[in-house]
Order: structure tokens, then sequence, then C-alpha cells
């Protein structure tokens, strides 16, 4: 009998409007399935206090982060207020190669970037608010000021107007029913047949005498 099946490993790129809890999801996957990687933005932002570098982000200046566009070393990228963002491509085309499925918390347009890059090899998944009261409520929790309150809820509605396009949307009104539905995609992704490279192999392996 040949070897065991093959598969191919994906990136999943988990987007939401700002409030709808994309991050802490994002933590509690990586933390239930630690197989997985997760692809670390590099930005020219400065770093705040508790972030750690390479951790949270891989902080660099304008000069740096401008050279490895030129260099074509993101999969990625894009300015936003003044700062500029970008996933790197080496550690994601690495891990990819050994097997690691990836995660990208990066938003709309990242995944269109992304999928771009790396066709039939991206998994498009969408979190969205219960409702835009409870969106609101969550923004008002954390503490923004109101003006910065105005500019997230505007732009949610940008951002959501593009839920369309990713393949799988899931609506975060329990936490923990959420964390497991995403988890449940990842499941689903690794058994696609598009995937199993070595099927047909192994099918032949199981079909003789």
């Amino acid at each position: 009998m040949s070897g065991a099946i093959q598969r191919d490993a994906f990136c999943l790129v988990i987007a939401a409007p700002s409030g709808a809890g994309k991050t802490s999801i994002t933590r509690a996957l990586l933390a239930q399935e630690p197989a997985l990687r997760l692809s670390v933005s590099m930005t020219t932002r400065a770093l705040r206090p508790g972030e750690a570098d390479g951790v949270h982000y891989h902080f660099a200046d304008q000069a740096t982060f401008d050279a490895t566009v030129a260099a074509g070393g993101f999969l990625e990228h894009a300015g936003v207020f003044a700062r500029s963002y970008g996933s790197p491509r080496a550690p994601v085309e690495a891990w990819l190669a050994e097997g690691h499925d990836v995660v990208f918390d990066i938003d709309w347009q990242g995944h269109r970037q992304v999928r771009a890059a790396l066709p039939g090899r991206v998994v498009g998944l969408f979190i969205l608010p219960p409702s835009r009261a409870a969106l609101l409520a969550r923004l008002v929790a954390r503490g923004d000021p109101p003006q910065a309150i105005a500019g997230r809820m505007a732009q949610a509605d940008s951002e959501m107007s593009h839920a369309g396009e990713f393949d799988h949307v899931v609506v975060n009104d329990d936490f923990e029913a959420t964390v497991a539905a995403v988890r449940a995609v990842v499941a689903a992704q690794r058994l696609a047949r598009a995937r199993l490279a070595g099927l047909d192999d192994f099918l032949a392996g199981l079909r003789q005498p």
C-alpha cells in the first residue's frame, strides 16, 4: 500500500470590522489549534506598551518597509492612517511548504491581495457582529472617544459590504460558539478533496490485491 495521504496546507484569512472580536477569536483559535501558524504583519507605527517586536508586529521604519515592497517581500500591504502594514511573504511560504496552515488577521483588501498572490491556497472567513447596536456597544465599552467611535462605525459599514467576497461568514453572537465554528472551518478545509494531493495514489494502494 502507498504511504499516507499528502495534504496541501492553506491560508485562513480572518477579517471583520473593528469591534467584532476578530483579534480575540484569532487568539483563541491559535490556542486551541497549536499546529496553526500566525502571519505577523510588519508595520511602521510605533511599538506600544505591552507589545513585543516579532510577536504582535514586526516594527520597522518607512524606508525598510518601502524596500520590502520593492523587493516583492509582502503578500499584501496597505497604508492605514498614514502608517504602513504588510504581511511578509517568506515565513508564510516556508510554513506552507512545511505543511503548516497559516492564519492572517487582516482586512478585506488584504484578503484580496493574498488570494491573488496564493491562488487556490486561501480560505476567507468574515466575522460579523450580531447587530449594529451590539457593535456600537462593544466600541463604547472599549472607551474610545465619540469621534473615534463614529469613524469606526462608518468604516464598519464599508468593511461589512465586502463580507460577500469571503468563503465563510460567522456571526459573533456567542464567543465560544464562534470559535468552535471557525475551528470547524479549519477542520473541513483540512479534509477538502482539492487539498488531498496524494489521495489518488492512496486509493490505488487500497485497491491492490
